[in-house]
């Protein structure tokens, strides 16, 4: 039942739900285009991703400079049902929508690391008709706001 508990918990989190809902998606991603999908720190993304893998719910692998998350291919029974459950409800849900997508356009601008450069080769079935572009304009929104504000003007 302990097990369960700290599943739930760890599903309770606007930001971990999206998180899962992006590796449900692609399989596998590197912690720098999650912060850029949710628009968050490197410092949150990776607590975050840190409490889901406590739960069991993340794995990890480093792949030169890059740490790499995905969902583990052992899960309990009960793990697997609930996170089929909950993405499918993501995959319907408004936000869950726009995470997919931004991701979509992140890595058609060629500012996805995991499909750009550690992988490039590796993109998702859903993504596959997506080409990948240069890395042009890949700030996000909060690096956007932080350069525009210390530009003199």
């Amino acid at each position: 039942m302990h097990d369960l508990a700290r599943l739930f918990k760890a599903l309770s989190d606007e930001s971990r739900l999206r998180i899962l809902n992006l590796l449900l998606s692609t399989g596998e991603l590197c912690v720098c285009d999650i912060e850029r999908v949710l628009d968050a720190t490197q410092t949150k993304v990776s607590r975050h991703l840190a409490y889901l893998k406590g739960a069991g719910l993340v794995s990890d692998r480093r792949k030169g400079f890059w740490m790499l998350y995905s969902i583990p291919k052992t899960l309990s029974s009960d793990h697997r049902l609930i996170l089929a459950t909950a993405s499918r409800t993501m995959q319907s849900n408004p936000k869950g929508q726009h995470d997919i997508l931004q991701l979509a356009i992140d890595i058609s601008k060629g500012c996805c690391t995991t499909f750009g450069t550690i992988k490039p080769k590796a993109l998702p079935p859903q993504l596959k008709h997506l080409k990948q572009g240069k890395g042009e304009q890949c700030q996000t929104k909060s690096e956007n706001k932080r350069s525009k504000s210390s530009t003199p003007q």
